[in-house]
């Protein structure tokens, strides 16, 4: 939720973010008519339910015809006020209504586009030339299947099209990245958890989940509860109605968990093998920090996702979002991009977004400063998602005879193994 103050003060502020993300600019005029009807509504509610109160004491102390008469307006006024408090509910239910549907303020030196207009601010790593090694380039499923880790046949035999087995060195690989994940988090200073991957409706709603995106989430109605796309949901909602003390602050996580997407809008998209999927295990950081850490937060998210990745040997650009492919809850997100050797080209792996205190104010976290008590910032990233890091190693690290090349830094949680053999 965006700061009533600011839609106040700076309207073109909210106009021009609007504009950004390329969605409604008329949508602010009805918000700040909702706003000034609210508040009129509630002012109404307040001065009438004031004198109620006060007639109270006058009453006591009246007699005769006189208490008669403030006995007859007590009456009366009882039923305004039930009138007025209705009144008030329903403009703040309006008011909410409307509020709701914005997404977070974009920062003004965000880049205008769409998911087509890619701003590469960094590149690190250089991808292979395969040719000159005299290796005949195969996607991650040709040599996933020819070394026994992936099986999407029976996956989608099992649980329908785009689920996938990781057998035998696909699940020794995932549980490696884990190991790896784990001792990086750690080393960082985030503290591990594994959430639950199934939340309440106010955990997606608040961590804005259910505006644009919410037909790629998974909805249980017997249960109404939902299966979680991210760690990032449960990690937001762990302090939802909280007042944390600002001294404590940041507080950064490392979730694990299960990530479950409709995948919404992409029929025929990534067909093949496991990028795009249903499901995927990943490790999402997480941090709670005063508002005017936030900035350099995001840049420490976004340096663990670069030395994560450069451990792996992976080549990968840095994206800076176009602000019409921000999620809701953004106000900045970077994006880093793996080189895919089969498509000569780099595709998403990891993702860290700025969500200022967008979805602390709708998740009620608050932070006590001295005597203020204001929302926090929460920020979130990518620390691997398995599926897709899995996929870079097989395609980046391939040899020429159809085996995969372990990353030095997986080893140790594969028993000093070097080299995953086709069979």
């Amino acid at each position: 939720m965006i700061d009533p103050k600011l839609l106040r003060t700076d309207p073109d502020r909210v106009r021009r973010s609007q504009r950004a993300r390329g969605e409604s600019v008329a949508l602010v005029d009805e918000a700040l008519a909702a706003d000034e009807a609210r508040r009129a509504s509630i002012s109404a509610f307040e001065s009438a339910r004031a004198e109620q109160k006060s007639l109270g004491a006058r009453i006591a102390a009246a007699s005769g015809d006189e208490r008669a008469a403030l006995l007859a307006r007590t009456r009366e006024l009882a039923a305004q006020v039930r009138a007025l408090q209705t009144a008030a509910d329903e403009a703040d239910a309006a008011w909410t209504e409307v509020v709701e549907q914005f997404g977070n303020i974009v920062f003004e030196d965000v880049p205008l586009g769409g998911e087509d207009d890619l701003y590469v601010i960094d590149a690190v790593g250089t991808p292979r030339d395969f040719a000159a090694e005299g290796i005949e380039v195969r996607d991650h499923l040709d040599l996933g299947e020819g070394i026994g880790a992936i099986d999407m046949e029976r996956g989608a035999k099992v649980s329908g099209s785009r689920f996938y087995f990781l057998t035998g060195p696909g699940a020794m690989l995932e549980f490696a990245l884990i190991q790896f994940a784990l001792s990086k988090a750690l080393e960082w200073g985030l503290v591990p958890m594994i959430p639950p991957a199934l939340v309440n409706p106010e955990a997606m709603e608040g961590t804005g989940f259910l505006g644009q995106a919410a037909d790629d989430v998974y909805y249980l109605e017997r249960d109404d509860q939902y299966l979680v796309g991210t760690a990032e949901v449960p990690l937001a909602a762990y302090h939802s109605h909280e007042i944390l003390d600002a001294g404590e602050l940041p507080i950064r996580l490392a979730g694990f968990s299960p990530a479950y997407r409709r995948e919404a809008g992409s029929y025929g998209k990534d067909t093949r093998g496991i990028f795009r999927v249903h499901w995927f295990d990943k490790f999402e950081m997480f941090t709670y920090c005063r508002p005017e850490d936030a900035v350099a937060e995001h840049q420490r998210l976004l340096e663990h996702e670069k030395e994560f990745i450069a451990a792996l040997g992976i080549p990968f650009e840095v994206l800076d979002v176009a602000s019409g492919d921000l999620g809701a809850s953004a106000a900045r997100k970077y994006d880093c991009y793996g080189w895919v050797p089969s498509q000569s080209r780099y595709r998403e792996i990891t993702s860290t977004s700025n969500c200022t205190q967008f979805q602390a104010r709708r998740l009620g976290i608050r932070m006590r400063d001295g005597k203020r008590i204001e929302p926090l910032a929460t920020l979130n990233g990518t620390l691997c998602a398995m599926s897709r890091m899995i996929l870079m190693i097989l395609e980046n690290h391939q040899q020429a005879d159809g085996s995969v090349a372990v990353p030095e830094v997986l080893r140790p949680w594969l028993g000093g193994r070097e080299l995953f053999t086709a069979r």
